[in-house]
């Protein structure tokens, strides 16, 4: 019997698969380990995996009690911010018509650079594991906030149909059916936070911890340990993949089955473009008074001191009515539009990269077994780690700053546009097989738009993600845009600025999600109308 299984077809091609990995993965190694050793030895840019490995093992005491607290910090962030999606995506699910306003706080609220956030959250909880905790948490929520209510609206109408027919409502109709549905995004979702928790808490830890991986790279960037700080990031990027594989073994075991069949006709919109446009203003007239309310409210709740926890009308002060605002103005749009102009192309390019090697793992699978552990170390390993060493290789100007960006995005974008290929219904590509298409075409007519909804939750995630990677580059490496005027702020305690920096950055990266919405909307509206909020 044993023979037997082993001798089947399945088998054989499952075990030739990962015998392709393992060497794709050795061949990796070995071309570092000579890169290391001939064209760049000298440049202190890359270390050699022998040597990280070495230092691992001399550190291991070190490294193992700083990886347990980043690791607790991290785990804890990720437990509250998922949970607080689960409950925001049910909520709006069961009530729609309080979604515009739910999604306009939650990614307010995401869009906080933690650039700027760290700090204020160090004064405010003072010392200890809360600033950690609370930017993991702040770091994931919304990156399973959104895929989750894809997932929630991925359902047939007819099943929602059979549910109304035994008179059950909307909460009857999330637990048996949409809940379920929703699982393959779920997981999704949690893939991207599991590395998203542990960067941010290693930013937490910058602020001023006293151990920890963060604490740890810091000392590693000053004193210009190329190999120690490689295997920090060695060391991250392994967390990350195993909590990437973890997520995704149980998710295989929790929606083992074929996608269903999603069939919506195009639904003319029912109502005009002066409705909609009002409706809109009114979510975003809504949410910004919330928002406001929520700020005020908090600092005076705490009794905090106006030095640091600046108010609404202190920020309008300075950068509008008060003395030389406008000399703070210039200074705050003059840094802008520095870290701006580097943003927009790396996010673009992060976006074009994924999803290009989405649709290339798709044509060919033994690519994406191989590649697969690339990608996800690009991600994995913290960009506060890397950013050093990426600038000292390309340079300060555009190119340094556009691979860290992108870099940033690929990964986020690659496991989602993946996961979307995956969930185009097996009648659809029986169809195609019926017709003996070829893999490319099946892959542009069937395929792309069932990716569509997720390459688009991707690139709204993507926004604030780029931005927090441009401004700790600037913060840490190259000592320009905003990302650097908000550290010298917070060092020289100008908090006015610190506080402006804040605001404004936050309400650039709500007004390019909102761009995305728009496009996304377009699209979906033709190819995903059951993703279209009814």
């Amino acid at each position: 019997m044993t023979a037997a299984v082993l001798a089947t077809p399945g088998f054989l091609r499952s075990r030739s698969m990962e015998l392709s990995t393992l060497a794709g993965f050795i061949l990796v190694l070995l071309a570092w380990e000579l890169l290391a050793h001939t064209l760049l030895a000298g440049l202190y840019v890359l270390a050699p995996p022998s040597a990280i490995v070495a230092r691992v093992i001399e550190d291991h005491g070190l490294y193992g009690r700083a990886l347990a607290i980043t690791l607790r910090e991290a785990v804890l962030g990720f437990i509250f911010g998922n949970l607080a999606a689960v409950v925001l995506a049910a909520f709006v699910t069961i009530l729609p018509r309080t979604e515009r306003v739910v999604q306009a706080l939650a990614l307010v609220v995401f869009c906080l650079p933690l650039v700027a956030t760290g700090p204020i959250l160090r004064v405010l909880y003072g010392p200890g594991e809360g600033p950690q905790v609370t930017l993991a948490a702040l770091a994931v929520y919304y990156t399973t906030f959104v895929p989750l209510v894809v997932g929630l609206r991925s359902v047939p109408a007819g099943w929602l149909d059979f549910i109304s027919s035994y008179g059950r409502g909307r909460f009857q109709a999330f637990l048996r059916v949409r809940a379920r549905a929703s699982v393959p995004y779920l997981v999704a979702g949690l893939q991207i936070a599991a590395p998203a928790a542990f960067l941010a808490a290693m930013v937490g830890e910058f602020t001023g911890a006293e151990v920890g991986m963060g604490v740890l790279s810091i000392q590693t960037m000053r004193s210009l340990d190329v190999v120690g700080t490689w295997a920090l990031a060695t060391i991250a990027t392994a967390v990350a993949i195993a909590g990437y594989l973890l997520v995704g073994a149980l998710g295989r075991w929790l929606a083992p089955g074929a996608p269903p069949l999603l069939l919506s006709s195009i639904r003319e919109a029912s109502s005009g473009a002066t409705r909609r446009f009002l409706s809109s203003a009114v979510t975003a007239i809504v949410a910004t008074a919330i928002v406001l309310l929520l700020w005020q409210v908090s600092m005076d709740a705490f009794g905090l001191s106006r030095f640091f926890a600046k108010r609404p009308l202190d920020v309008l002060a300075y950068l509008v009515t008060g003395p030389g605002a406008e000399d703070h103005r210039n200074e705050l749009f003059s840094a802008l539009g520095q870290t701006l102009s580097v943003t927009i192309p790396g996010y673009l390019a992060g976006l074009a990269l994924g999803a290009a090697t989405a649709m290339i793992f798709q044509l060919l699978p033994l690519v994406e077994r191989v590649a697969t552990p690339v990608a996800i170390a690009l991600r994995s390993i913290p960009i506060v780690a890397t950013a050093p060493l990426i600038v000292l290789a390309f340079g300060r100007g555009l190119v340094g700053m556009l691979v860290i960006v992108a870099v940033m995005n690929f990964f986020p974008t690659l496991v989602a546009c993946a996961q979307g290929l995956r969930q185009t219904p097996g009648q659809v590509i029986d169809f195609f097989s019926v017709f003996a298409t070829d893999r490319v075409r099946t892959l542009v007519l069937a395929r792309i738009p069932v990716m569509l909804p997720a390459f688009f939750a991707a690139a709204r995630m993507a926004v604030p993600s780029a931005v927090l990677a441009a401004t700790v580059a600037e913060w840490l490496a190259t000592g320009t845009g905003i990302g650097n005027l908000m550290a010298l702020t917070s060092s020289t305690s100008n908090y006015n600025m610190l506080w402006s920096s804040v605001v404004v950055l936050t309400f650039t990266s709500v007004a390019g999600y909102l761009l995305v919405s728009l496009a996304e909307g377009w699209a979906l509206k033709r190819f995903a109308p059951e993703q279209v909020m009814r």
